[in-house]
């Protein structure tokens, strides 16, 4: 007897869908303050429109897309007061969480964040990577520590900033020296060096979210006039 093929959950669609929206976002295929079709996504990520509006609902929730009544889902517009407050409340949650990263030291985490560093200090690679290594040495850094609900919440931070505000934070990416500024907080984790460990995050989320908000106000007042780009369907 042939057995059927077992077919995939629901859910299993609207998280594909789900990251291959995060996908476009963080490429700049879409952009914020954009009308988002539906069937240009679908058509984009080769599934049905039901696990792309479900995904659509959930970044909602999350803030990174807004639904208007009768006129469908658009991308939330940039804002200096949400780019200030993300960096405020990332600023607290990962100090809070020092003392117990550094109890909860390993050799094993230890080795897990000179990894990163050592991939951020490559040259070669491209700014979107680079993004992605600043959130990997924070979660890195963060989950060591233990304190799940927290880590969840910077997670969604994360997302926020990187899927809403990629384009101010690739500028401050190649001006700042952001490897150095880890290798600083690295390395007062490592010596066990609490108060030295805190005013080295507190100064890098300083230096980060003051060129951030630079960036981004220039940014806002260039495009004031500007209507948001099309969909790119290449």
């Amino acid at each position: 007897m042939i057995k059927k093929s077992k077919k995939r959950p629901a859910s299993d669609h609207t998280k594909l869908a789900h990251d291959g929206i995060k996908d476009l976002l963080f490429n700049n295929q879409i952009v914020p303050g954009q009308k988002i079709s539906y069937k240009e996504i679908a058509d984009r990520l080769d599934m049905s429109l039901t696990p792309v509006v479900q995904a659509l609902k959930i970044m909602e929730y999350q803030g990174l897309v807004k639904h208007t009544p009768n006129k469908g889902f658009y991308a939330v517009p940039l804002s200096l007061q949400e780019i200030e407050e993300i960096y405020d409340l990332r600023k607290v949650i990962e100090t809070s969480m020092l003392p117990k990263v550094i109890s909860n030291l390993s050799i094993e985490s230890i080795n897990r964040l000179k990894n990163i560093l050592e991939k951020n200090n490559d040259r070669t690679i491209d700014l979107n990577d680079r993004l992605i290594m600043d959130r990997n040495f924070h979660i890195t850094l963060s989950s060591i520590s233990g304190q799940k609900i927290q880590i969840q919440i910077l997670q969604n931070l994360f997302d926020l900033l990187y899927l809403k505000y990629r384009g101010s934070l690739l500028f401050v990416a190649s001006e700042t020296v952001v490897g150095s500024q880890h290798q600083l907080i690295f390395e007062a984790v490592i010596t066990r060096d609490l108060e030295l460990a805190i005013n080295a995050m507190e100064e890098h989320f300083t230096i980060v979210s003051t060129k951030a908000l630079s960036t981004l106000s220039q940014i806002l007042a260039g495009k004031k006039n500007q209507p948001p780009q099309p969909f790119d369907t290449r």
